[in-house]
């Protein structure tokens, strides 16, 4: 059998086994479950989540999830709690022990520490007799028939199975707390998510410089306008009020040329378009981004409420924060 065949093999089996004992965590699923996610969501405090070894890992990526969901939680190293570490946890907290047997010496260490704390112990383990599994007031199974690697040694379909009840723990206080996404954006302001949330055309638009010119103004002070500021545009407004009353744009004034009008008197008035697309500076950037798109335009001139002319956002300032 040629090297490639067993890697494939090895994968697809792999995948297989993890998959397997995925779909019998999600049928073992129930009132255990929902105890222990209300216990936590009841408790007044934070989840400590806690493991050894891989479990550690895997404990780690949970407390990161649960953050970044509402649920406010910290990791606990057991070694290190055992070691002292333990007086971080306060009176109110839930404490999550992930444990793939439930026997490892710190563990049981761990879990005594706990109990003599009087904490909400909730452990996660394969063993349903382990001395985790026993002491704890709640429980999270994760059975399983064997370790996916070829040698059944390596933490791999326990690890799967671990991060994945994590998952679910996240995601159903996520659903208990009314967990929305303008919440999520507030806890990622830096993902394009949060981006769509929160950011404002005000945000972008004062980056771009201001082309302005009046009814009256001559084609060449217009041209000096459009092309001496880079944005190929400019708006025309009223002298007297700063009201916007059109806008001159590439295709307009090559539109005004092939008209044949005399050149020397052409005023901005002459090749304005009347009814700029416009968007208003308080409004969501994305929705900036719709009207681009229905439009099938690049740029969309800025006023305030009283459609007093600000400035320009371009299809280039949403590209630069990750909207397109």
């Amino acid at each position: 059998m040629k090297k490639s065949d067993v890697v494939v093999r090895v994968a697809r089996e792999t995948l297989q086994i993890e998959a397997d004992a995925l779909s019998q965590l999600a049928d073992s699923i129930g009132e255990n479950f929902t105890r222990a996610v209300e216990a936590i969501f009841h408790s007044g405090g934070r989840l400590i989540v806690t493991g050894i070894g891989k479990t550690a890992l895997v404990a780690q990526k949970i407390v990161a999830t649960l953050n970044s969901t509402g649920t406010p939680a910290f990791f606990l190293h057991a070694g290190d709690a055992i070691h002292g570490d333990i007086g971080m946890v306060q009176p109110t907290d839930a404490v999550l022990v992930l444990s793939r047997s439930g026997e490892t010496a710190e563990i049981k260490v761990l879990t005594l520490l706990v109990r003599n704390l009087g904490n909400t112990l909730i452990a996660m383990t394969s063993r349903e007799d382990s001395t985790l599994a026993r002491n704890a007031d709640h429980l999270l199974l994760t059975p399983f028939e064997r370790e996916a690697d070829p040698n059944e040694l390596a933490p791999t379909t326990s690890t799967t199975l671990q991060m994945a009840m994590g998952d679910a723990l996240a995601t159903s206080l996520l659903a208990l707390r009314g967990f929305s996404p303008a919440d999520f954006a507030r806890f990622h302001p830096g993902g394009s998510l949060g981006k769509q949330l929160y950011l404002r055309v005000r945000d972008l638009y004062p980056h771009n410089q201001r082309p302005v010119v009046h009814p009256a103004s001559s084609l060449k002070e217009t041209l000096y306008e459009m092309t001496g500021k880079c944005l190929g545009a400019t708006a025309v407004v009223d002298p007297q009020t700063d009201r916007l009353v059109g806008v001159i744009t590439d295709g307009d004034l090559r539109r005004f040329l092939n008209r044949g009008e005399p050149l020397d008197v052409a005023t901005a008035a002459d090749m304005m378009s009347v009814h700029p697309k416009t968007v208003v500076e308080d409004e969501l950037a994305v929705q900036a981004v719709a009207v681009l798109r229905q439009h099938s335009i690049s740029q969309l001139i800025v006023t305030d409420s009283r459609g007093q002319y600000l400035g320009f956002v371009h299809l280039h300032d949403f590209i630069r924060e990750g909207l397109i």
